[in-house]
């Protein structure tokens, strides 16, 4: 019987303790700083926000020891680390480039940047400094992606020949006002889509073509698409998000040996099962009951930065800005732009 690869993955516990400044104290800092303080050695010691009484509100809600009232006083902080970037996607250029300046290496929350051109932009000024940058794609580094991959790098599945990923959260209208605003880089792609894309650009190791229809939302971003990818060796990619209903969030990888297949919020700690062309179950991996999936990729930078690198092998900067290119492609071909591009 075929069985599945074990996980990797350190737990992120074994993790270097590090010092995090935080750019923008929203929803996903807080999930984010409860899960590096539940998980890891690390923890947030500055907190920057444009007012001062954010900032401080967000400070003695998890025991940081300073709060600024702008981002250029969080970045000159000598006593911080590195520098996440939790901004709305429109900010993430100009606020990761304000860190990698001021001497900060930067985790940038997905997606990296509104499009390709900043993403280079922001790997161009990391490399320039030789400075730590990743894009905070939490998935990439969760346990059940390194057993995704593994399979994948072992060939237990024959020639990948398709690839499904979907990811729908009813957010509009009624949900946060950024997903609606252009000027905020709203819309399903880039707080969705990102999902599925990445997932699926890992899978099928690249696109050489890109397809995509959709739907728009009143003011103007995209609202539901539907993505057709074909990788370099002609495998197939479907995918798919909306921020109109929730879906499954499924997602698979299907060979010519056997498939994988990821039920339900696939982007999570989950569980991944290994079925075979007659539908029948040979292994199954299966996450911990309780699991803070945002800490992984927390403890990835501070290893990585403890080792002196400058990108994750797991995500390397060059992916990211390739996948900013797929999603600049998804875009056009849609006819969203957002102003100032």
């Amino acid at each position: 019987m075929t069985s599945l690869p074990a996980p990797r993955t350190p737990d992120p516990k074994s993790a270097p303790a590090i010092r995090w400044g935080i750019v923008a104290p929203g929803g996903i800092a807080r999930d984010w700083t409860a899960a590096l303080h539940a998980t890891t050695a690390s923890r947030v010691t500055a907190v920057g926000s444009r007012a001062q009484d954010r900032a401080q509100a967000f400070a003695d809600e998890f025991g940081v020891e300073r709060a600024y009232g702008s981002y250029e006083q969080l970045v000159a902080d000598d006593g911080i680390d590195a520098v996440y970037v939790a901004s709305p996607h429109s900010e993430h250029r100009d606020h990761a480039l304000l860190a990698l300046e001021a001497g900060k290496p930067v985790l940038v929350e997905k997606a990296f940047t509104r499009n390709a051109a900043e993403a280079k932009d922001v790997i161009d000024a990391a490399r320039r400094h030789g400075l730590l940058a990743m894009e905070a794609m939490w998935t990439r580094f969760l346990p059940h992606l390194d057993v995704v991959r593994q399979c994948l790098e072992q060939g237990l599945l024959g020639d990948v020949v398709a690839v499904e990923a979907d990811h729908g959260q009813q957010l509009y209208p009624g949900g946060p006002q950024r997903l609606a605003d252009p000027a905020l880089a709203g819309g399903a792609l880039l707080d969705l889509a990102i999902y599925p894309v990445s997932f699926a650009h890992l899978a099928l190791g690249g696109f050489a073509t890109v397809r995509a229809t959709g739907t728009l939302a009143e003011t103007g971003v995209d609202a539901s698409e539907t993505i057709a990818v074909v990788s370099p060796t002609g495998a197939i990619g479907t995918l798919s998000s909306t921020m109109l209903v929730k879906t499954p969030c499924a997602a698979s990888v299907s060979g010519t040996a056997a498939r994988l297949e990821v039920n339900g919020w696939f982007y999570r700690p989950n569980t991944v099962r290994l079925i075979d062309p007659d539908d029948r179950e040979l292994d199954r991996h299966e996450p911990p009951a309780r699991e803070h999936g945002l800490a992984y990729q927390a403890a990835e930078f501070a290893r990585l930065l403890e080792q002196g690198r400058t990108e994750s092998d797991l995500l390397p900067l060059d992916e990211t800005l390739r996948i900013m290119q797929a999603l600049d492609e998804v875009r056009a071909q849609l006819g969203v732009r957002f102003p100032g591009e």
